[in-house]
């Protein structure tokens, strides 16, 4: 089976600042096996594939899965809460579980909004085949000018083969896309596979000429209202990484990790002894930052 083209990162916050690719097959946890801490199905992989990417692992099976590969390395470990709501109530029960004050402040945001939109607010669901390729249409253009798409390579994906995907998942009845418009254009963007009984955080963009009126925020809740409507939902995942915007949403979390498996070659140990001394040093220099080191001293810490 072969794997995929996956850029190994040297990152300094966001900011990618190059990579190295490798191919890699994908171990991808549900959030239903990482609840359950059962390993996914494993194929054995083809001579060409140098390893293997584990996403979304529950930390507490980390050294079981490691040990389950002694002739791969592991490295460029990430270790995050993974946020999920657990939609077995309606709406009103998810609203009462924030304090008063955030309440009020996400209730103030959508309305300042809908101010700005003549009173309303316009967002729009796209579930079938034809409904998902009008969305495509309409968000692949906004996807362009996001942050996620300039800084983080992590807009809406724009080739064949994707778009292909998601249109037979729509015609399977398994999208749920949403945008949300200001004066009749689309200002954020919203797609969710669903998986099983599980709706799948994958895609969320806003147009950032617009970020003060929090369009991100605004789109999410509206979303979910609709979402809670259906009655179907077990899961909203949050999937891998930190966030203030998952932390907020999320009611729970389960502690999870992503990590690379690599085949032992020479190439590799240097690949990843390289990858953890970069992210050794960007972590030296934050915590120079915070403690009260300079600006000039962090600079020179990094050209070194």
């Amino acid at each position: 089976m072969p794997g995929q083209s996956t850029p190994i990162a040297f990152t300094v916050g966001a900011r990618r600042v190059f990579c190295v690719n490798r191919e890699l097959e994908p171990v991808v946890f549900s959030l239903e096996e990482a609840l359950a801490g059962s390993l996914p199905t494993l194929p054995p992989l083809a001579r060409e594939i140098d390893g293997m990417r584990v996403l979304s692992a529950p930390l507490a099976m980390a050294s079981a899965i490691r040990t389950r590969f002694p002739n791969h390395i592991a490295g460029a470990q990430e270790e995050f809460r993974r946020h999920y709501i657990a939609m077995d109530g309606s709406f009103e029960d998810y609203l009462a579980q924030f304090s008063g004050k955030t309440r009020s402040t996400l209730r103030r945001k959508a309305k300042k909004f809908a101010s700005a939109d003549g009173g309303t607010l316009d967002v729009r669901a796209y579930r079938s085949r034809a409904e998902v390729a009008q969305f495509l249409d309409l968000a692949q253009p906004l996807s362009q000018r996001t942050y996620q798409a300039r800084l983080l390579d992590a807009g809406l994906p724009d080739s064949e083969e994707a778009r292909a995907a998601m249109l037979a998942d729509a015609a399977a009845g398994n999208m749920r896309c949403f945008v949300l418009f200001l004066a009749g254009e689309p200002v954020a963007y919203l797609a969710l596979p669903v998986r099983g009984d599980t709706l799948v955080y994958a895609h969320l963009g806003y147009d950032p000429a617009h970020a003060s009126l929090s369009p991100g925020t605004v789109l999410q809740m509206e979303a979910l209202r609709l979402l809670f409507a259906e009655d179907r939902f077990r899961y909203f995942d949050f999937t891998e990484g930190e966030g203030t915007h998952k932390a907020l949403f999320g009611t729970h979390s389960i502690a999870c990790c992503s990590f690379l498996l690599l085949r032992k070659t020479f190439a590799n140990r240097i690949l990843l002894g390289a990858r953890n001394a970069f992210d050794a040093g960007v972590a030296q220099v934050k915590a120079m930052t915070r403690n009260g080191g300079s600006l000039a001293s962090a600079r020179k810490l990094l050209r070194s």
